[in-house]
């Protein structure tokens, strides 16, 4: 059995928390200095944890490389199974040109450019946020609003500060997913607790989008179905987070926040033309104002219908039940760690939910969508695969970083930096949102900020007595609001409406929401960390 230290390097805990933070110091500055591929970057650190662990923390090397093998594994199945699946379901619409079908529709909808921001950047973004994430939300949303003649400038910007509430719950809830197996807390409470903090958010978001969008006059005029979207779309994420499902948590966020906007008497009145002149200053697409039979239309939102009816389904007691009778439970290999205080770690035992994870249900409305749109088995195959192949590099992304986490959490890294970082005592409260912001802000992926800093964010909590679950939570709270200024999201906006190069202007104009919208975080969870807010909490 090996047996975590908590001071191993010279029985100084200060000098082993440098010592551990060497893998973590090491992917920050290759992502962010030196501008290294992710993938690799994430090898890099994986190696200097291997390192770490071996050399400082004197964990045999068979039990060392099992634990990066068991994080890979969990890297795969659930997570990028989740991915790949909800992925290859936006492909297929979009090889069966079903995916135009429905950004006419939304075109349709009104043409005030400041509603048409909420629809597409916003609610749209959202659901997109909830199958695909991974930057698809902003490369999507950011073409759409440009081939309704926004600005690209403005279409990116939008976009990028439209992708921030539902980032927690992306991808069928991958974060919290994450974020619940690195830290050991149960998913349903990590989930809860976020269901408080980023339907705050979604409160301010929408107000702030009209304002981007038309500046005071936007707000003065459209304020009313703006704080009607960011309000259904803040009850039904913490409803779904709450009392349903963390994966269903956007897709009900997003539809609720739509049908708001369309049951507003204020967002069906036909926009001033002088309103349309001053923020539509590019070239509408022609292809807009093609006629899309009613049968096509319904056949576009089909997929996103069946993978809400799937999940809603998955949550019946009885279903639910036996969907995890499939889980299967093993003894992990090669590895026998105990904590420090003795008892046995959770990384002994590995469990493989078969049936019951989000990947596996997306994976069944793949099959539906591909039968509903007319997709040749063949076709969805080589969909399928294509997908896998498109991922590649954010497949190895996710399986090195979460072995890098795992390494760290097993030898005890990850205990050492958490007991080193509770002597902040009542401030890591509002420092909590701080890490997580800054570990998006240069991964460009909450899922890996959580892999890296939830298990160090737990270990902080329980020592200087705050509540565990909050402050997890707050890692990923805080960590939505780092995506906007992530360099990977700025190349991918900017690629995506012509911008090349330009990344620099986009920052500067991100850049004070982002750390102002941080800054209102940071007192929620500084709220919530005390009486003022603590009723908040379940």
């Amino acid at each position: 059995m090996y047996v975590q230290e908590l001071a191993p390097v010279a029985g100084s805990l200060g000098l082993s928390a440098l010592v551990a933070a060497l893998p973590l110091v090491t992917v920050l500055v290759l992502l962010g200095a030196v501008r290294m591929k992710a993938h690799l970057a994430g090898l890099t650190g994986l190696l200097a944890a291997v390192l770490v662990a071996r050399l400082a923390y004197g964990m045999p090397l068979d039990q060392t490389l099992s634990s990066a093998a068991q994080g890979a594994a969990f890297g795969l199945f659930p997570i990028l199974w989740i991915v790949v699946n909800a992925l290859w379901v936006y492909r297929m619409t979009v090889r069966t040109r079903h995916f135009d079908v429905l950004r006419r529709s939304f075109g349709r909808l009104s043409d005030d450019p400041r509603i048409q921001a909420l629809v597409i950047a916003f609610c749209f973004g959202a659901l997109l946020e909830a199958l695909a994430g991974f930057g698809a939300p902003v490369a999507i949303c950011s073409v759409m609003l440009v081939a309704l003649g926004f600005d690209p400038v403005r279409a990116a910007v939008v976009s990028l500060v439209a992708n921030t509430a539902p980032v927690a719950f992306g991808a069928m809830g991958t974060p919290v997913v994450t974020l619940a197996q690195v830290t050991g807390l149960p998913l349903d409470d990590v989930a809860s607790v976020v269901g408080r903090q980023t339907p705050l958010l979604a409160l301010v978001v929408p107000l702030v989008l009209v304002g981007l969008v038309d500046g005071r006059r936007g707000l003065r005029e459209t304020w009313v179905p703006a704080l009607a979207c960011g309000a259904a779309f803040a009850v039904a994420q913490f409803v779904a987070a709450n009392h349903v499902s963390a994966q269903l948590a956007d897709i009900g966020a997003a539809l609720a926040g739509a049908g708001a906007l369309v049951a507003v008497p204020h967002a069906r009145v036909p926009a001033a033309e002088a309103v349309r002149a001053s923020v539509l200053t590019g070239v509408r697409s022609e292809e807009l104002d093609e006629a899309d039979p009613r049968r096509e239309v319904l056949r576009a939102y089909a997929p996103y219908a069946l993978i809400v009816a799937i999940f809603s389904v998955a949550q019946i007691p009885a279903v639910k039940d036996w969907l995890a009778g499939a889980t299967r439970t093993y003894d992990w290999p090669f590895l026998d760690v105990a904590g420090a205080d003795g008892r046995p770690v959770g990384g002994n035992v590995f469990s493989w939910p078969v049936a019951s994870t989000g990947g596996t249900l997306v994976l069944i409305a793949g099959l539906g969508t591909a039968a509903v749109l007319g997709v040749h088995a063949r076709v969805a195959v080589r969909e399928w695969l294509a997908t896998v192949r498109e991922l590649r590099f954010a497949i190895l992304t996710v399986t090195s970083v979460l072995a890098l986490a795992y390494v760290m959490n097993l030898s005890g890294q990850a205990a050492t930096i958490g007991h080193f970082v509770a002597a902040a005592g009542a401030g890591l409260a509002f420092l909590s949102p701080v890490l997580g912001w800054f570990g998006v802000a240069v991964s460009g992926s909450d899922t890996s900020a959580n892999a890296l800093f939830g298990a160090l964010q737990v270990t902080a909590a329980r020592e200087s007595g705050l509540s565990p679950e909050l402050l997890a939570a707050a890692n990923s709270s805080g960590g939505v609001l780092g995506k906007m200024v992530s360099p990977q999201n700025l190349t991918i906006a900017c690629a995506a409406v012509g911008l090349a190069g330009r990344e620099g202007d986009l920052l500067r104009k991100v850049l004070p929401w982002s750390l102002g919208l941080l800054l209102v975080m940071c007192l929620i969870v500084v709220g919530q960390s005390s009486p003022v807010l603590s009723w908040m909490l379940p």
